[in-house]
């Protein structure tokens, strides 16, 4: 549990009611992003609330209407994911300057300009989406704000992701993994062979090719096989 002191709330809506949460706001924007957080290390209060300015607390009707379930980490989880963060001006602020970071260098790494073939400096990136007014979501993923930036940016630079395909095979010791690769990166086929290996085609911007090999190679202690093939 969080201290009730930098805790934030989490609302979400259904019809005509609210409930609410307590939680850390960054453990929260972890859940939101898709990692791997337990609930107990996110939530203040081990309860849902009806109005939590006041304390209300759902009744077990309530959830159960709503949720289709009593559990409070399960319908924590869902209102985190589903709902509204309610940050203060300064946690907003904060956040979107760190997203806007995380997308400049995303950006800068998975981009280049096809008149030079060569990639964008982070400082003309960041000088683009400024002339470009791109506005930052902070509870967004790095991969929706990426997609819409670069849309953004094209007519300000010359801007194009070059992507690259790679078929890759890992042993079937490793393949525990397997969830991991296709959360992190773009699984375009797949198939599980007969000795419990698993082989797949992955497409990656072309910048992002040693963050994959490093991936692979982290999971499997060298093992995985790769091959470029576009």
């Amino acid at each position: 549990m969080v201290s009730l002191d930098r805790a934030v709330v989490a609302r979400y809506k259904h019809g005509k009611k609210i409930f609410e949460i307590l939680v850390d706001p960054e453990g929260a924007d972890r859940i939101r992003s898709g990692a791997e957080v337990e609930i107990e290390e996110v939530l203040a209060a081990d309860e849902i609330l009806i109005d939590a300015s006041k304390g209300k607390k759902a009744t077990e009707e309530d959830l159960m209407a709503v949720f289709s379930t009593a559990d409070v980490r399960e319908i924590a989880r869902r209102i985190i994911k589903e709902g509204e963060l309610q940050l203060t001006s300064d946690q907003r602020r904060k956040k979107i300057e760190e997203k806007k970071k995380m997308v400049i260098e995303r950006i800068a790494q998975i981009s280049i300009n096809p008149q030079t073939n060569t990639p964008h400096p982070p400082t003309r990136i960041e000088i683009a989406m400024n002339e470009a007014k791109v506005h930052i979501d902070p509870f967004k993923s790095i991969d929706e704000l990426v997609s819409e930036t670069v849309k953004a940016l094209r007519p300000i630079i010359p801007i194009k992701i070059e992507e690259t395909e790679i078929a890759i095979k890992i042993p079937a010791m490793y393949t525990g993994q397997v969830y991991e690769l296709k959360r992190n990166f773009g699984v375009m086929k797949e198939e599980w062979q007969k000795d419990g290996s698993f082989i797949a085609v992955v497409k990656v911007p072309a910048g992002m090719r040693d963050e994959l090999f490093s991936f692979l190679n982290h999971i499997t202690k060298g093992e995985a096989e790769t091959k470029i093939v576009r």
